[in-house]
């Protein structure tokens, strides 16, 4: 399932090469060596045994998914679409209603200062999926996004008097890498975005591992940074 709560049903491209095996095969084989004496024949024996624990997936069946290729829970019937609200009538507490409770904005860990004026923050690409583990094996999507680079602000390039390509330095208070920088018109002044799906640049070199002290969630997504410009030559050797 992905994140709007569709179930999908993913089917296999190519045939296994030489004596490659399945994931749930290869897990199954280290269960068994274990002593769990599993025995399950397939991946519709293991969604059946989700099934039983899962009530987000009453009214979806294998068969129904193997006809449909996709459902989305929560699904009324097994003739019903799923729905697209999750609490359309109430919420699952005992009164049905939901309860609101206000929270105050806690402030980054680090902030821009004098030394480090520049907001970093990291995310994904349309072509790379996180670290780039499968996108960047895909010849297409590498063909598009080949390397990294630093998004800043078309007046922040000028400021730096950068051009679409030219290389940069990016360093924080743990680490620094090296890239080229282009001009991203939804980057706001003040602010560099780095792609987390390139090893050669790996952005967590530099992103501040401090957690949220209540979802204990770390502080990846902003962290003080400074930018010096490079010569192409320089960001080679």
């Amino acid at each position: 399932s992905n994140t709007n709560r569709t179930v999908q049903m993913g089917r296999r491209a190519i045939d296994a090469p030489g004596e490659a095996k399945p994931d749930w095969w290869i897990t199954q084989e280290l269960a068994n060596r274990i002593g769990l004496n599993w025995t399950y024949g397939g991946p519709a024996d293991i969604f059946a045994e989700m099934k039983e624990a899962m009530p987000s997936l009453d009214n979806i069946t294998w068969d129904r998914l193997m006809a449909e290729s996709a459902v989305t829970y929560p699904c009324l019937g097994p003739d019903q679409p799923g729905e697209d609200i999750v609490f359309s009538d109430r919420f699952p507490t005992a009164d049905g209603t939901g309860k609101f409770v206000p929270a105050e904005i806690i402030p980054p860990d680090e902030q821009p200062d004098a030394e480090y004026p520049f907001v970093l923050t990291t995310g994904r690409q349309l072509e790379h999926w996180h670290t780039g583990s499968m996108t960047r094996r895909a010849t297409t999507l590498d063909a598009i996004e080949p390397a990294p680079t630093a998004q800043l602000s078309p007046a922040d390039m000028q400021k730096f008097g950068l051009e679409a390509g030219d290389f940069v330095r990016i360093e924080t208070r743990r680490g620094v890498i090296e890239l080229a920088a282009r001009p991203t018109g939804g980057i706001p002044e003040g602010v560099v975005f780095l792609p987390f799906a390139y090893v050669e640049a790996a952005a967590n070199l530099l992103t501040n591992p401090a957690l949220d002290p209540f979802g204990k969630i770390p502080e990846f997504k902003f962290c003080a940074a400074r930018i010096e410009p490079l010569q192409v030559t320089e960001a080679a050797e």
